[in-house]
């Protein structure tokens, strides 16, 4: 699936820290924890809790942040629609990357198991 330039200029500027509280409110307000949360990033990026507040204190962007990440070798197995895009079928890397947390967190708030979520079962 195509997104517009601009669009995934837009997500590329946006910084981590601008979007982490919001994901933190949304899995507590469904019953999971910043604990599980802190698990899906690490399980996807590799980052740990204290490379996570490192981004969060440098304002890093979606594009730093990326780039510094080694994603899990099954990002592949991570599908399904958000934001109105099939996340398989997004041609930006990039945004491809940042939609996949996106589905990762919304399906930690949607109360499925850890074990699915990192694609481990």
């Amino acid at each position: 699936m195509k997104t517009t330039p601009e669009h995934d200029e837009r997500i590329a500027r946006m910084t981590f820290a601008s979007v982490y509280p919001h994901y933190v409110t949304k899995v507590e307000r469904k019953g999971r924890t910043k604990e599980e949360l802190h698990q899906v990033i690490e399980w996807l990026t590799g980052f740990d809790d204290r490379t996570l507040q490192q981004f969060i204190d440098e304002k890093a962007t979606f594009e730093t942040f990326f780039n510094k990440a080694t994603l899990n070798p099954n990002t592949n197995l991570i599908t399904g629609a958000i934001c109105g895009y099939r996340v398989e079928d997004i041609e930006n890397p990039l945004t491809k990357q940042v939609r996949y947390l996106d589905k990762l967190v919304d399906e930690l708030a949607k109360g499925r198991k850890m074990e699915k979520i990192l694609r481990t079962a």
